[in-house]
């Protein structure tokens, strides 16, 4: 075959980039019909929540309502100082108790990544026995109102949820894997003591799995309203999950009691939104996480990928 048929027949083939390119684009498309699919149920919670409840007693829920009402979140948002309230508990638990956990599990996971420490391995094992057995919710419960008298205490939003088997490990795999032992042992020649080397090199370096961490954790203290519901009962202790539990309690109970009072359900303005006024929940619930997670994204998906793959 002479060279002009070769270049001819070369030039009839689609190079490699052109392909990959047009796989590219195919993937983007499907990639964003997942991403629609997954938007959709948010979108649609964001519409019921203020549509009228009438309307979706009659009709269901639906993308294009009949008619669009208020209830719902007003119905929410009737609580007015004691919603400002929980908000406010609620950012103090997350924030102290995010801090402090990352700063613990990181020292934990230091301690035992280190293979001249003896005790290393007795960590380990010890670390993992929470995450094989545990004690019960009762037991729990017993220790610490009767034992430690911690009963309406802020703390126990915090201690309880502070260190967990799984972040621990993410964060050691990460020192292991991405923090080179050469350069910790520099520090040492250097005459860096333990102290020194964890707060000076690896907690520095340690920025994106603690931020990965520090995302899921954050969104375990927000979501949490089990550990409110067992030991808090001040109003000016309550969080923002136990308080929206209590509307919905709330509402339900006026539902479904016949014995209600008329003032009571004229308060609620006759008509008591239940659908809308659960969609209205879960805004107030998941509004702020929505608004911080795109900022936390990057360090997410760094923080659990680059821990995974050695250096």
């Amino acid at each position: 075959m002479s060279a002009k048929k070769k270049m001819k027949n070369a030039d009839l083939v689609p190079s490699r980039r052109e392909r990959k390119g047009v796989g590219q684009y195919i993937l983007g498309f499907f990639l964003l019909l997942y991403t629609l699919f997954c938007a959709l149920p948010i979108l649609l919670v964001f519409i019921a929540a203020f549509t009228d409840e009438k309307a979706i007693t009659q009709n269901g829920f639906s993308f294009f309502p009949e008619k669009w009402s208020l209830a719902g979140m007003n119905s929410v948002l009737r609580y007015g100082s004691q919603l400002l309230t929980s908000y406010g508990v609620t950012i103090f638990v997350t924030v102290v108790g995010t801090l402090l956990g990352l700063m613990v599990m990181a020292m934990f996971a230091y301690a035992i990544s280190r293979k001249g420490f003896r005790l290393s391995k007795f960590l380990s094992v010890y670390l993992l026995i929470p995450m094989l057995f545990n004690g019960g919710q009762l037991s729990c419960y017993v220790i610490f109102t009767s034992y430690y008298h911690m009963k309406d205490n802020v703390l126990l939003l915090i201690l309880p949820l502070c260190v967990t088997t799984m972040n621990v490990i993410i964060l050691r795999t990460y020192i292991v894997n991405s923090i080179p032992l050469e350069l910790m042992e520099a520090a040492k020649i250097d005459g860096a003591g333990e102290y020194r080397t964890f707060f000076q090199i690896t907690l520095p370096l340690l920025k994106p799995s603690m931020a990965a961490v520090g995302f899921m954790m954050a969104t375990t203290y927000w979501n949490d309203w089990q550990n409110a519901l067992l030991y808090i009962t001040s109003d000016d202790k309550k969080p923002l999950q136990l308080l929206l539990v209590n509307i919905q309690k709330s509402i339900e109970f006026l539902l479904n009691n016949a014995n209600v009072p008329a003032s009571a359900r004229a308060a609620m303005g006759g008509n008591i939104p239940q659908y809308s006024a659960t969609m209205a929940t879960v805004i107030v619930v998941i509004g702020p996480i929505m608004v911080i997670y795109p900022f936390f994204q990057k360090y997410f998906i760094k923080g659990l990928t680059v821990g995974s793959v050695k250096g």
